[in-house]
């Protein structure tokens, strides 16, 4: 156990995933300084109740990652742009108001990887899911991303994947909630056969509708 200095969020990090902030609150100024002098990391959570900015400090999911600052640009007035990347899942055990920023008791919770032949089996059925979800998200234009480039890593697959997905948070941190790596890997797979069924669906519909009730051969 140990007390981390959490950053509740509209959004979910996962493991080795960036981050990108504009830090401007004077609270958040003062963690950010703060991770920086002792070369710590902070927490990501997504927000259960409250809001992001401005407010009372935010209720957070008990599930969120570590984020290690790797990059900073400073601003007028002490602000700031920060680049983190996802570390590990923690649970919180307890939260801590006595300073101006939330933080919490929280204990480190990595995946349990008990059949790592079940992992395996569940990155190559993810596979071809992720490349058709990309080749979708090429083809419209919202990303560039070169399927070959892709992690063979079955964890490190999920991780990327789930944070591609264009879904509500909500379904995120169901996500970054599952216990069991295979699990976890599997539940990503689920998401993204959806949303590429989906998107096949919404692009197939939208193509008859263009080519109207008459075809020219």
């Amino acid at each position: 156990m140990y007390k981390l200095p959490l950053f509740p969020l509209n959004t979910v990090l996962f493991p080795g995933m960036p981050l990108r902030l504009h830090i401007f609150e004077d609270r958040y100024k003062q963690m950010m300084n703060q991770c920086l002098e002792l070369h710590q990391p902070f927490g990501v959570v997504l927000i259960r109740e409250g809001v992001e900015v401005g407010g009372p400090l935010a209720e957070p999911h008990t599930i969120g990652c570590t984020a290690q600052i790797m990059q900073v640009e400073p601003l007028d007035q002490g602000s700031m742009n920060i680049t983190a990347i996802g570390e590990e899942r923690f649970r919180i055990l307890s939260l801590a108001r006595d300073q101006v920023y939330l933080a919490g008791i929280v204990e480190s919770c990595p995946l349990s990887n008990r059949s790592p032949k079940a992992l395996k089996r569940a990155g190559r059925h993810l596979r071809p899911w992720v490349e058709q979800y990309l080749d979708i998200l090429t083809s419209a234009g919202n990303v560039q991303f070169d399927s070959s480039q892709l992690p063979e890593d079955p964890l490190s697959l999920a991780y990327l994947a789930a944070y591609l997905v264009q879904v509500p948070p909500a379904q995120k941190q169901e996500l970054l909630s599952v216990e069991q790596a295979a699990r976890f890997v599997e539940s990503v797979a689920m998401v993204i056969r959806r949303e590429v069924l989906l998107l096949n669906t919404i692009i197939a519909r939208e193509s008859a509708e263009d080519e109207g009730p008459f075809s020219l051969n």
